[in-house]
């Protein structure tokens, strides 16, 4: 079934394209959101949204009172983690101590349920993501990684742990884009380990490694963004 690109990640995905290809370069000033609007054909709304994501995998940089920044693509030990924009309502730790719970039972539910397509589609994606994080495609890095743990989701023995995961997907998964600004080629590959691991448990019907492979997996990107997640204190 055909899918169609959200606005705001369309146009996402061109800037990060113009900074790729070097029209837009590091430390350049991007033009005004009026004048990316009228370009793009598409409204402030969705421009800012797109704006946004690109800020939170760290390509560019707002600035109170100067305007959006292109920080470039280079990986770089200066960079710094975007504001989290849902801190009105949990902090990052929350989130991510949510995710560890939810996601690791998810992924024990889901063991052994997936079929071969779904399994399949695993392996690609996480190929996928390895693949573009070379390239410095930051925007298909996170895509992959995105479609990777809703298929997991997707295929939860438990509906109400599914709905539950969809009803707070927005705040789960954007502490999965928090912190590519700051994660470094070494910490990706693990990341990419960990997902094979996952794969193999779930292919297997293993319950229990699939359950430890996720909760691993959440804890290393929590750690990667400064925070220790695991199992509540006896």
């Amino acid at each position: 079934m055909f899918t169609r690109t959200p606005v705001p990640q369309s146009v996402a995905r061109k800037l990060q394209t113009m900074i790729l290809d070097g029209e837009l370069k590091a430390g350049e000033k991007i033009p005004s959101q009026r004048e990316l609007s009228e370009r793009f054909g598409i409204s402030r709304a969705s421009l800012r949204e797109a704006l946004l994501t690109l800020e939170t995998v760290g390509l560019v940089k707002t600035e109170a009172g100067r305007g959006t920044f292109v920080v470039g693509t280079s990986p770089s030990s200066s960079k710094t983690m975007a504001e989290w924009r849902y801190s009105q309502d949990y902090s990052l730790r929350e989130v991510f101590e949510t995710r560890f719970m939810l996601e690791s039972e998810i992924a024990a539910r889901a063991a052994g349920r997936l079929g071969r397509e779904d399994l399949d589609l695993l392996a690609r994606l996480t190929d996928d993501m390895e693949r573009s994080w070379a390239g410095r495609d930051y925007l298909a890095n996170v895509e992959a990684d995105l479609h990777f743990h809703e298929i997991i989701a997707r295929g939860c023995a438990n509906r109400m742990l599914g709905e539950l995961y969809g009803r707070v997907r927005e705040q789960l998964t954007e502490t999965q884009r928090q912190p590519i600004p700051i994660t470094d080629p070494v910490r990706m590959q693990a990341s990419v380990g960990e997902h094979r691991r996952l794969v193999a448990a779930l292919e297997r019907g293993d319950a229990e490694a699939a359950r430890k492979a996720m909760a691993d997996h959440v804890a290393n990107t929590a750690a990667c963004a400064g925070y220790s997640v695991g199992p509540a204190p006896a």
